[in-house]
């Protein structure tokens, strides 16, 4: 079984926001698989379904994104979930917008939400899927950056990184992380 999160904050008000990346490739993922994701529990919505033969869990913390790690940690807790099945999905300013990586683990770097997850995890071993959403220009306000209303333009730059972040999280349960690696981190 693989727990599959997508980091960001309750929607309707951050939906369509650079830092609900890893929700919005829950959605598409939801969508696709006709997994429903509105069980309420584990401070979270979420669903349960099959992806690749694989039974998965899609996750949505409703924790809002700085307390993400208090509502995974539940599930891997009460599902006894492996962290190498624990597959972490958000934005990164870092990497351009639109673009994927997959790392096999690794620290949170600047990114509070996925501090809050190596901190309740206490452990840096588990999977991550970085959405690039880019840096902001000088002078803008990282916080209102990550968290305005995108452009309908720009979001559909954003939706290709996403789309690509569905792929990823099928390739990490089908094929294997470092085959995944292999696949998305050379686009």
């Amino acid at each position: 079984m693989y727990l599959i999160v997508g980091l960001g904050n309750p929607e309707p008000e951050y939906s369509n926001t650079r830092h609900n990346m890893g929700f919005d490739v829950i959605n598409l993922l939801a969508k696709k698989y006709n997994i429903k994701v509105e069980k309420q529990g584990f401070d979270s919505l979420y669903g349960t379904g099959i992806i690749e033969n694989e039974k998965v869990i899609l996750v949505k913390p409703q924790t809002y994104m700085n307390l993400s790690g208090e509502a995974i940690i539940q599930f891997v807790n009460y599902y006894k979930i492996s962290l190498d099945k624990v597959i972490i999905i958000y934005d990164d300013i870092d990497i351009v917008s639109g673009t994927v990586k997959i790392r096999k683990k690794g620290g949170a770097g600047t990114h509070n939400g996925m501090k809050s997850v190596v901190h309740h995890l206490n452990s840096t071993e588990f999977p991550h899927i970085r959405i690039g959403t880019g840096f902001p220009i000088e002078g803008v306000n990282l916080i209102e950056y990550v968290l305005c209303k995108l452009p309908k333009d720009e979001y559909m730059i954003l939706s290709k990184g996403i789309e690509t972040g569905v792929e990823a999280v099928e390739k990490i349960i089908k094929d294997g992380i470092d085959n995944a690696m292999n696949v998305i981190n050379c686009n």
